[in-house]
């Protein structure tokens, strides 16, 4: 029992994509089949749940890392880079006053 609920938490990704409704329709037939109690798949669909949250999070960090790293390689200014300057060119503005 243990492990397939151990089994279902590991593909992380693939519940990532999973819609709440989705889930909780596969967690069903486990209860249905009298793999899992009722207090077991409310469990279960909250790690999944959890579970296809941090995973959606992990992939959106890579996503913005991999297109800041592209930025920069590419010498693109960012919208911090651009801020950082509009900063310093305001203190530079004040100094000449």
């Amino acid at each position: 029992m243990k492990n397939r609920v151990n089994q279902l938490l590991t593909l992380g990704l693939g519940f990532a994509v999973l819609s709440k409704e989705q889930i909780e329709k596969s967690v069903s037939k486990l209860v249905e089949k009298g793999n899992l109690t009722k207090l077991e798949s409310k469990q279960l669909i909250d790690d999944l749940l959890e579970k296809g949250e941090q995973s959606r999070q992990e992939v959106n960090n890579i996503i913005k890392d991999r297109v800041n790293q592209m930025l920069s390689e590419m010498n693109i200014a960012t919208k911090n880079d651009i801020h950082v300057l509009t900063e310093r060119i305001q203190q530079l503005e004040e100094k000449l006053k």
